[in-house]
């Protein structure tokens, strides 16, 4: 990794300022590294990625520790898409670790599978009941179904309301207040229509057709990617520092650029935050190593009531590590995001009042030629991986046609 980046430097150290750039990428994360390198192996572009941190990968960067255990600097990250372009492309780049997430909750000292299925029922309620509910839940909804819990609160039935009263109280309902920083009342319906009840026993997070981790991690597969001629990369800087707009111009180094910019940025810090900040959370990290060989049964386990973390990460579980003694666990507490250069903004508060501002921001943005949103901070929406790569190779083979 550091050769990679050091050569790059020197690259653009040394012949930077007299490179014609015909795009310039702000972000190294996947949407940033999947619009690059399209561009500059499909589009024979010469692109300049302008990233502010001091590696690539984005909140996907992962590293050793100093056990040598590797880890996942902003939390967890797992793949899983049913897009065979998606998983494809991405297969140029790694081999797979194949891994289905499973997850539990820790309700009350009991770990049950999440999301609630028929396994949890199970769990949660005697063998007669239990047997009696998942004869209810099958015969009304069907084998293999998704269930919103909205939709079995309103069902007549008063076993199946009490499996969605359950659900939404033990699982749902506090984590959301954690996570959100809401209180019940607070929180939107529409969320809560959204929390399904699986008629299954799987016991996977994800249904999706590929799963997996990459085998050398994901900072390793950014650098795979960003691996290519053309494609030049300049680590800690901010892009506001040589790239301005002004005047529905864009001025790179001082002078107007007239090529494409792909930004991948907060869009609200790119005009100085001039009709307001849009809200996010955030997270803080508290990172534990233990000298044993397992901490929990599975990779992710959920504390959906009163904990004041949401969630603990087991590295070694998630990536397939065999090596590096001991193990590390990250727990996870919601926190407001409120600018601090130790915060990242993680996800954006979606509601009307939100949206209409982003929708200034955008609507200025569109002023300027060439100038293109892409991924979750310019575009101020929630992306899993494989809906930004999708998203940005949309995006490239629009470009490249263009």
């Amino acid at each position: 990794m550091e050769n990679f980046i050091e050569t790059i430097i020197i690259i653009y150290n040394v012949k930077g300022g007299n490179i014609m750039y015909d795009s310039i990428v702000i972000g190294s994360g996947f949407a940033g590294s999947v619009i690059a390198r399209e561009l500059a192996e499909r589009g024979k572009e010469k692109v300049l990625v302008i990233e502010k941190r001091n590696h690539i990968a984005g909140n996907c960067y992962d590293e050793k520790e100093e056990h040598d255990i590797v880890i996942h600097k902003y939390g967890p990250h797992i793949f899983h898409t049913n897009s065979d372009r998606v998983y494809e492309y991405l297969s140029r780049f790694t081999e797979w670790y194949e891994y289905n997430h499973e997850v539990v909750a820790n309700v009350n000292g009991q770990y049950i599978p999440v999301p609630f299925n028929l396994n949890t029922l199970h769990m949660v309620y005697g063998e007669e009941m239990a047997n009696q509910l998942e004869r209810k839940l099958i015969d009304t909804f069907g084998m293999g179904s998704r269930v919103p819990i909205l939709k079995l609160k309103e069902q007549e039935d008063e076993d199946l309301k009490a499996v969605a009263e359950y659900v939404y109280e033990h699982i749902f309902l506090r984590y959301t207040m954690k996570q959100w920083g809401q209180t019940p009342e607070e929180i939107d319906p529409e969320v809560t229509g959204r929390v399904p009840v699986l008629i299954s026993r799987d016991n996977r997070y994800f249904q999706d057709i590929y799963q997996g981790m990459p085998i050398a991690g994901y900072t390793k597969l950014i650098e795979e990617m960003l691996c290519y001629p053309g494609i030049s990369l300049l680590l800690g800087t901010e892009a506001k520092d040589i790239l301005y707009l002004d005047n529905k111009m864009v001025f790179y180094q001082g002078k107007p650029f007239l090529g494409k910019v792909i930004f991948t940025g907060a869009i609200d810090e790119l005009f100085g935050c001039c009709y307001g900040r849009l809200p996010y959370r955030s997270l803080r990290f508290v990172k534990e190593y233990y000298p044993i060989d397992s901490y929990q049964e599975k990779a992710v386990v959920n504390y959906t009531m009163t904990e004041d973390f949401t969630r603990i990460t087991e590295f070694k579980k998630l990536t397939g590590q065999e090596k590096g003694k001991g193990t590390v666990i990250m727990k996870e507490y919601p926190i407001a995001y409120t600018n601090s250069k130790l915060e990242t903004p993680y996800y954006p508060i979606l509601n009307e009042e939100d949206f209409s501002l982003y929708e200034k921001y955008k609507k200025r943005a569109k002023e300027y030629r060439n100038f293109y949103l892409l991924g979750r901070l310019a575009e101020y929406k929630y992306y899993n991986i494989d809906t930004i790569v999708e998203r940005a190779l949309t995006l490239a083979d629009e470009l490249i046609e263009k």
